[in-house]
């Protein structure tokens, strides 16, 4: 046989697939056969998503190497002044997750929508345990400026029921973000009654023997909606937006970009800025454009 037939054949044997889990260096695939793999990508190189499409090559009966990355639709991912952490790749949409009790971080919510207005996905606001009252009702109150630039904002209580959720997620591949105890688990388990059995599966494909909840998890809804289950996250670093670029991750901000009087603006303090205008008008809440000066000064 020559060795050209032999690269052919090798390459022949190579299949395609989805990650439907990520833990690590180890990833599980769902292959376009409907086989279900545990890989490691090949040479040390990490950097493999949930949500990739991958190209892979068997090994081992029910193993396999990941040999490349398909291109990206989208990648979600947060980063410090050290480290880059994926989240999800080829996403649509982000739901972030919040609850009245225990209580959330506003700046965690501003900072997905930022990274989700960067890479053009459509974001979701849940307010979960919407059961509790009191604490609801605040809540709301706090997320209702979101709500009026235009984020959807949907009070559920997954315990009880996630119907009015269904149609949100029809059509999309979503991610959930969110702290850990806003109830991210319950609303998976509800929409996809065998969730529970199937991160038991994966943590044994993977050999991780920790608990599920540290795995980013992919699940379909039905043919055209799936959904990606992540861990608990208390930051969402944005290390990997410059700053000029900031401006346009809040989308209030939009129609002022380019109004200002310096093409350089960056609606701090400078003299006819059109976004600083338009909040002493009460056009962008003063607390959104703060978070902005924040986020410049990280």
């Amino acid at each position: 046989m020559s060795s050209t037939h032999h690269l052919f054949s090798k390459k022949e044997n190579n299949t395609s697939g989805k990650v439907i889990a990520a833990f690590g260096r180890h990833y599980l695939i769902e292959t376009i056969k409907g086989e279900t793999l545990s890989c490691v990508m090949r040479g040390k190189k990490g950097g493999v998503a949930c949500g990739d499409q991958v190209e892979i090559k068997p090994t081992t009966p029910g193993q396999g190497v990941i040999e490349t990355i398909q291109p990206r639709s989208t990648l979600l991912y947060r980063s410090d002044a050290f480290r880059e952490k994926i989240i999800a790749a080829n996403i649509t949409q982000i739901i972030i997750v919040v609850a009245g009790v225990p209580s959330f971080s506003e700046e965690l919510i501003n900072r997905c929508l930022v990274t989700a207005e960067q890479q053009n996905i459509k974001s979701l606001i849940i307010l979960n345990k919407a059961d509790i009252t009191e604490p609801t009702r605040i809540a709301a109150e706090i997320l209702s400026p979101y709500q009026k630039i235009g984020y959807p904002l949907l009070r559920i209580s997954a315990e009880k029921s996630v119907e009015i959720l269904l149609p949100y997620l029809k059509g999309h591949f979503s991610v959930l973000a969110g702290q850990s105890g806003m109830g991210k688990s319950t609303i998976i388990n509800a929409l996809i009654p065998e969730a529970k059995r199937a991160t038991g599966e994966i943590s044994v494909a993977l050999n991780s023997g920790c608990h599920t909840t540290t795995h980013t998890h992919l699940y379909h809804i039905d043919s055209d909606s799936h959904i990606i289950d992540s861990p608990g996250i208390q930051e969402f670093g944005l290390n990997h937006i410059k700053n000029e670029n900031l401006a346009w991750g809040f989308v209030e901000f939009h129609s002022y970009i380019g109004q200002c009087r310096f093409n350089n603006c960056r609606h701090i303090n400078e003299p006819g800025c059109a976004v600083i205008l338009a909040t002493q008008e009460g056009k962008i809440s003063s607390q959104r454009l703060a978070f902005y000066h924040r986020l410049l000064h990280r």
